[in-house]
């Protein structure tokens, strides 16, 4: 799944180039090319499938040339996971209904990716002997208020769900993580194509006729228009509400493998190189004096002095500088809205 916009990383994260197709820890590679590199140690490459934004077609070939054009669904507009999905899978139906089908979201960090692949496997495993929607939690190591948490019937590595809560306050959150029966979830997905075309027609009726009345011009010249009219009528939802909720047969595996949605401009600072001050540096041209635990993202080649800083965010682009507190990057949403009130969309 490519097609999020990914607003918590503004401005480095824009409309036209996205979190998924930016390097925001300095690794050298995007988070989707991460993705795709990752999966590509288990999964054959022709059996990729990337569902985006339809501007985003050539920023995926772009990072990605390994993948060819027909493996890339296009969505006119974004209408949550739920019907992204559903695309997904009744596409699958058509190519191949007996197959296994991974989701992921194409902007997560995972470090571990031995243990990563080992639980992927299991997990395709259980799901091809069972009739089951699977999900991968992680173990959690903090009382995150940023994560859905999944709970479980029992400490085995694979569980039955027992309910999915959204994010919680701190105070839940802590409870949770005492509790010892809950994880986060991952958004990581397992099943097979007919198990979740089953619970489509089941739990989501009206996106699952929507597709199903579209699927023979699948994998056609008349499927963006027919896609066109799904996603126009289609509500938006997600898999995890409009779904996973509400089925019986939800299993999760327990998982620890250096996962992070990096979310936030607070998580990707968390996953960042530090110099001995504690400051994530991304800009070879950086100087700070007297400044701690601060995250300063500049453009390579430009030449910036920071001084006196303590706990802050500094985002340099082109057209746009922002500078404010780390405990108060949750109001980066209020800015880009009054940027967009003032400036209109050039910005954002």
């Amino acid at each position: 799944m490519a097609g999020g916009v990914g607003t918590r990383f503004w401005p480095m994260s824009r409309q036209k180039s996205p979190k998924q197709f930016l390097d925001i820890l300095g690794t050298g590679r995007s988070f989707i090319r991460h993705t795709y590199e990752r999966f590509a140690k288990i999964v054959p490459n022709e059996n990729f499938i990337i569902v985006t934004n339809r501007r985003y077609k050539e920023l995926v070939l772009e990072h990605i040339p390994e993948i060819s054009e027909e493996q890339i669904l296009c969505e006119p507009i974004g209408r949550n996971t739920a019907p992204c999905i559903a695309y997904a899978a009744y596409t699958l139906r058509r190519r191949n209904p007996d197959a296994v089908m991974i989701v992921s979201p194409s902007d997560h960090l995972i470090l571990n990716e031995v243990e990563f692949h080992r639980i992927v496997n299991n997990c395709t495993e259980f799901v091809a002997n069972n009739d089951a929607l699977m999900t991968i939690g992680i173990e959690p190591s903090r009382p995150e208020t940023g994560y859905g948490y999944i709970q479980r019937t029992g400490n085995e590595d694979i569980s039955k769900v027992k309910c999915f809560t959204e994010k919680p306050n701190y105070e839940m959150a802590q409870a949770f993580l005492e509790c010892g029966e809950f994880l986060w979830n991952s958004g990581i997905f397992i099943w097979k194509v007919k198990d979740i075309i089953a619970a489509l027609n089941e739990h989501l009726p009206n996106h699952s006729a929507l597709f199903a009345e579209a699927e023979d011009k699948l994998g056609t010249e008349k499927e963006a228009e027919a896609i066109e009219r799904v996603f126009a009528e289609c509500k938006p939802i997600s898999i995890d509400y409009g779904v996973m909720e509400c089925a019986k047969n939800v299993y999760v595996h327990r998982g620890e493998f250096g996962w992070s949605d990096v979310g936030t401009w607070g998580s990707a600072y968390q996953h960042s190189r530090k110099d001995k001050y504690a400051n994530a540096l991304s800009g070879k041209l950086v100087q700070t004096y007297d400044t701690r635990n601060s995250l300063i993202f500049t453009p390579e080649n430009k030449v910036t002095i920071v001084s006196g800083l303590k706990d802050y965010i500094v985002v340099d682009t082109d057209d746009v500088l922002m500078i404010c507190p780390r405990s108060e990057e949750q109001n980066i949403k209020s800015f880009i809205e009054d940027i967009r009130y003032s400036t209109g969309d050039e910005h954002i």
